[in-house]
């Protein structure tokens, strides 16, 4: 698939099949977070795999937002340094992680935004670091409706040189 094709299908998944993401998906999944540039080289992130059921299942009890959590065959847990750049660049490589499962016809969703502190026992993450999201991954559920999203108009969101100058449609 290519890029701008994944981009512009992608859509939050919140139901997976039971099928397993074999282990070459998962490893470019992950080496799409690894390999996405960052902020000076800083590269402040962690990706911690888990695909044990009962892990899961705990995840989801600890995920308000996402108790679906439980379901999915894989969830990548996202931890970042305290630096300054650590949001947004692990931002960057989440992006790239979400995309690169779709190309794959592996859905996803973000999970959480910090504050996710139950969750460092668990997976016997470091003190010194915070868990920015949990992102299940599996095979959609249910069929999805490739690019339907509700989006704001080109015209209301991009502008030409200066804000209010129309960007073109077309």
């Amino acid at each position: 698939m290519e890029v701008f094709e994944a981009v512009r299908t992608a859509l939050a998944v919140r139901s997976y099949a039971e099928t397993p993401v074999p282990a070459d998906v998962i490893r470019r999944i992950v080496e799409s977070g690894r390999l996405t540039g960052s902020s000076m080289n800083g590269q402040p992130w962690h990706f911690i795999v888990v695909q044990n059921p009962e892990t899961l299942r705990q995840l989801g009890r600890l995920a308000r937002s996402g108790p679906y959590v439980a379901q999915a065959p894989l969830a990548l847990v996202v931890a970042i340094e305290r630096t300054t750049y650590a949001v947004s660049d692990a931002s960057r490589a989440i992006q790239s992680m979400i995309l690169t499962a779709w190309g794959e016809g592996v859905g996803s969703n973000w999970v959480g935004f910090m504050g996710l502190t139950e969750v460092k026992p668990l997976l016997r993450i470091p003190d010194d670091l915070d868990v920015l999201a949990i992102l299940p991954f599996g095979y959609p559920a249910q069929t999805r409706g490739r690019g339907r999203k509700k989006r704001k108009s080109l015209s209301e969101v991009a502008h030409r040189e200066v804000f209010g100058q129309p960007f073109p449609n077309s």
